[in-house]
């Protein structure tokens, strides 16, 4: 069993920048990949980004593309979304999740919010313009 806990989040002001950060309990994080979701009010969870368990593959919507970096500290069983640029459209909760498979993911299974096993209990982003 694994626990992701985001952090992070807040009130920020458009062109600003946010760090989220993603605490996961367990000896097998090192092994997961990472996603990054977010949800707005009236949406649905859509995806953001996510890092294979190497860190040696990263995806990115096109939204976030060159705004946003995802980045993982094994040693400190911490993911980590980088997002500059900020937009009021940003504007969600942000939730990291697990993926227990390393292996065979396509890039379309990545961005799927039913790839992932585990999900923590996401962190408001407020972007204002």
């Amino acid at each position: 069993q694994v626990q992701l806990v985001e952090s992070g989040g807040g009130l920020v002001q458009a062109g600003g920048s946010l760090r989220l950060s993603c605490a996961a309990s367990g000896r097998t994080f090192s092994s997961y990949a990472m996603g990054w979701f977010r949800q707005a009010p009236g949406k649905e969870r859509e995806f953001v980004t996510a890092i294979s368990w190497s860190g040696g593959n990263t995806y990115y919507a096109d939204s976030v593309k060159g705004r946003f970096t995802i980045s993982r500290g094994n040693a400190k069983n911490t993911v980590y979304l980088q997002m500059n640029s900020l937009k009021p459209e940003d504007t969600a909760v942000y939730y990291c999740a697990a993926d227990r498979e390393r292996f065979g993911r396509t890039i379309a299974t990545m961005m799927r919010v039913d790839t992932y096993d585990y999900w923590g209990q996401g962190t408001q982003v407020t972007v204002s313009s």
